[in-house]
């Protein structure tokens, strides 16, 4: 049976927790997981250009999981819209699964990339959005997704002050901000991209309307960052 005979059908929003519920183990990093879970269902259910059908296409949007400590609610909705079968979940972790605890582009179906040392998914983000202007790909769009604290990784400064000059509007930064960054500041976190040129928008990472809205805001000629702020990482 193939992986695609094996996904069985796509799911709602009400079955993550029990998907998620079905991986086990002492390393979920549960709070890192469940801070991303609402902006990932937003994107996967109503924004992101892609499909299990279109893993291949050179068209489909392009989504970076560089917030990759904790892929608990990153694996429960590539199963709940079919892009891996549900079956794997309780295996996650475990030696021969294909789900670690940090996602592996060539073991994931719909994985970007492989993730978990933080720091590198949004340079690797400029980095796609500029491969694609490059092969004449307007259309798709990329997305990363990165935590507040991988924002203290001086790489990310490189990336956020290039792209904003450059003008990569196909570009969109989710930023999930639950308070764990080292070298903070109120504000800093939109301050940042506003300084370099982006588009900003700050929202509350549990409210999917307000995700929709932040996600579809126009932004012509500059890149996007949208900041979910959800509950600290110690509540």
């Amino acid at each position: 049976m193939t992986i695609t005979e094996e996904r069985g059908p796509t799911q709602g929003y009400a079955e993550l927790p029990r998907l998620m519920g079905l991986m086990t183990g002492d390393e979920k990093h549960g709070p890192a997981a469940t801070s991303t879970l609402d902006a990932l269902w937003v994107l996967y259910d109503r924004v992101l250009r892609v499909t299990p059908e279109r893993l291949d296409d050179p068209g489909r949007d392009r989504f970076l999981l560089s917030k990759g400590h904790g892929p608990m609610a990153y694996y429960a909705v590539l199963a709940a819209k079919g892009f891996v079968p549900a079956k794997w979940l309780p295996g996650f972790g475990s030696y021969d699964s294909p789900l670690g605890h940090h996602p592996d582009r060539v073991l994931v179906p719909g994985a970007e990339i492989g993730s978990g040392s933080l720091g590198h998914g949004l340079p690797i983000a400029v980095g796609v959005t500029l491969g694609l202007r490059a092969q004449g790909l307007h259309e798709p769009r990329v997305w990363v997704l990165v935590g507040d604290a991988e924002l203290d990784e001086g790489s990310n400064h490189e990336a956020i002050a290039f792209a904003g000059p450059a003008g990569l509007e196909r570009l969109h930064t989710v930023v999930i901000d639950n308070s764990s960054a080292t070298h903070a500041r109120p504000g800093g976190i939109t301050a940042r991209f506003e300084a370099a040129g982006w588009s900003t928008v700050t929202v509350d990472g549990r409210d999917h309307e307000a995700l929709y809205a932040a996600f579809t805001t126009a932004h012509p000629g500059r890149p996007q960052a949208v900041v979910a702020r959800v509950e600290p990482k110690s509540a």
